[in-house]
């Protein structure tokens, strides 16, 4: 890239009920736009991609009209209905920016604040950063707290300490991100597939609020949407509970072996003592089977796991140019905070 050639953002919408956000958030994206090139600054909004996840409403149209007047906007229309993720992905892979910024349709996320994220990302040399809300998003306590448990349910399961972190607000360098989408499968977890590449993650809280679901109580996602995301969360994660579960039949073999040479020098030393024969060498047989099975059934999850995550496109290395870095980190320095 030559020096006089600003680091290119792209930025990708999935759209599904978007039509009556779509062209403020547009506005607020040419702001941006037009604020870094008055400043003169390192860095552009090249494109925004606006991806009709066979919208239930008249965002379809919307999308075109704004595509036909802003030719930094392009429209990407879905055959029907894939899902955020696959809406995200699709996105992601029409994309040609430096980073790319995800963001959700409905305001909720500030375009104002992807200069903040790029602040934070080239600052401490992330590849990802992810938004975290700094209060309840949803201002809904049951909606919230099944949010903030889910995610750290997932964690205890997976033993992936981003899980928590994870967002659709977030801006991931160009390379990286496309790379990943082009390794994602049908049920593939984006985030869990952006963590196979990299492990320079950050995240910076911001004030996050979904102002549609707290002035209408509704939301872009069922009950069933939400379960399915989880399902599809758990099956790209390498579920790290499994090894946990092996070492619990390790243990109890163990457990069984020790009570059966206790049982074996008791019976030797002091026979006399045993009131009721075949009880303990019954109950120490179960266990050391059932310890034998428990480790046995881990191992093959375990071993199928990673078959999966094979399967789900897991790569064996990646390699990264941050050269770009550089540039934007002495413009921000020069700039106030």
């Amino acid at each position: 890239m030559s020096f006089d050639t600003p680091v290119s953002i792209s930025v990708v919408v999935p759209v599904y009920s978007g039509e009556a956000f779509l062209a403020d958030l547009i506005a607020q994206l040419e702001q941006v736009r037009t604020g870094w090139r008055e400043r003169g600054a390192p860095m552009e909004l090249s494109e925004v991609i606006l991806v009709d996840d066979s919208a239930i409403d008249g965002s379809p149209a919307v999308i075109d009209r704004l595509a036909a007047e802003h030719g930094w906007v392009t429209a990407i229309h879905l055959m029907r209905n894939f899902g955020q993720h696959a809406a995200t992905i699709a996105g992601v892979l029409h994309s040609s920016g430096d980073w790319v910024v995800t963001l959700d349709e409905d305001l909720q996320h500030p375009p104002s604040e992807i200069e903040t994220l790029l602040r934070q990302a080239v600052g401490a040399g992330s590849d990802i950063v992810y938004a975290k809300p700094a209060s309840a998003v949803h201002e809904a306590r049951w909606r919230d707290w099944a949010s903030r448990g889910f995610k750290k349910m997932m964690v205890f399961l997976t033993g992936n300490p981003n899980i928590s972190h994870f967002n659709s607000f977030r801006l991931l360098r160009g390379s990286m991100a496309r790379a990943a989408s082009s390794v994602c499968g049908y049920d593939t977890y984006f985030d869990v597939a952006l963590s196979w590449f990299t492990k320079r993650i950050g995240v910076l809280t911001l004030e996050l609020k979904d102002q549609r679901f707290i002035s209408s109580g509704s939301s872009g996602y069922s009950f069933r949407r939400l379960l399915s995301h989880a399902r599809r969360l758990l099956i790209s994660s390498q579920v790290k509970v499994i090894r946990m579960f092996g070492l619990v039949g390790m243990s109890v073999v163990g457990i069984a072996m020790l009570g059966a040479i206790a049982l074996l020098l008791q019976k030797i030393i002091s026979p006399d003592t045993i009131n009721v024969t075949g009880w303990t060498s019954l109950m120490l047989a179960i266990l050391f089977l059932g310890g034998v099975i428990a480790f046995m059934v881990a191992l093959a999850l375990e071993y199928l796991s990673t078959l999966v995550q094979a399967s789900h496109g897991k790569p064996l290395f990646f390699t990264v140019d941050r050269s770009i870095d550089a540039r934007l980190a002495d413009y921000f320095r020069s700039q106030p905070t």
